[in-house]
């Protein structure tokens, strides 16, 4: 998978619904892209929260591990799932 199909880096992604908030702060757009603006914010905020999410899963796993070793799934990733369990 590209850098492009992941989407925009978590702080991309923070730093446009920055941008996004401020200009419908001001309330001077019309309706229709108030609304557009509006919508991107959501998925941006959506994005934002499944990135923290996936990195507070990966630290949460790291400190698990007495060992200090960082248990790979079959794709060669950080394994999500507490251990003990499939």
């Amino acid at each position: 998978m590209t850098e492009e199909q992941k989407g925009p880096t978590f702080e991309a992604a923070l730093l446009k619904l920055e941008q996004i908030v401020q200009r419908l702060e001001k309330g001077e757009l019309p309706l229709e892209e108030s609304l557009v603006l509006y919508e991107e914010g959501v998925k941006l905020s959506r994005l934002c929260h499944a990135k923290l999410e996936e990195a507070e899963g990966k630290i949460e796993l790291l400190m698990k591990d007495a060992r200090g070793e960082l248990v790979l799934d079959e794709q060669g990733r950080p394994r999500k799932t507490p251990f003990g369990q499939p």
